[in-house]
């Protein structure tokens, strides 16, 4: 029982852990003079460019989609 107990825990704190960092770094996805993140896809090259990273609706799916799991997590 005192082991299922810890497990919970670590569970929890690792949720934790991985929602702050989510929220706090600004580019997930880092690749040369590409950087991607929730919000936007920018090239920077000879001049840099930003895009919009979903033109439709397709971030507020996944948002959507994942909001259900964080609080079966939590």
């Amino acid at each position: 029982m005192l082991l299922l107990l810890l497990g919970i825990i670590v569970l929890h704190v690792t949720v934790l852990v991985l929602l702050f960092v989510s929220t706090i770094v600004s580019q997930w996805l880092v690749n040369g003079g590409h950087t991607a993140d929730l919000w936007q896809n920018c090239t920077s090259g000879s001049v840099f460019h930003c895009l919009t990273s979903s033109t439709n609706g397709e971030c507020s799916q996944q948002s959507g989609l994942l909001l259900p799991l964080a609080f079966i997590l939590m």
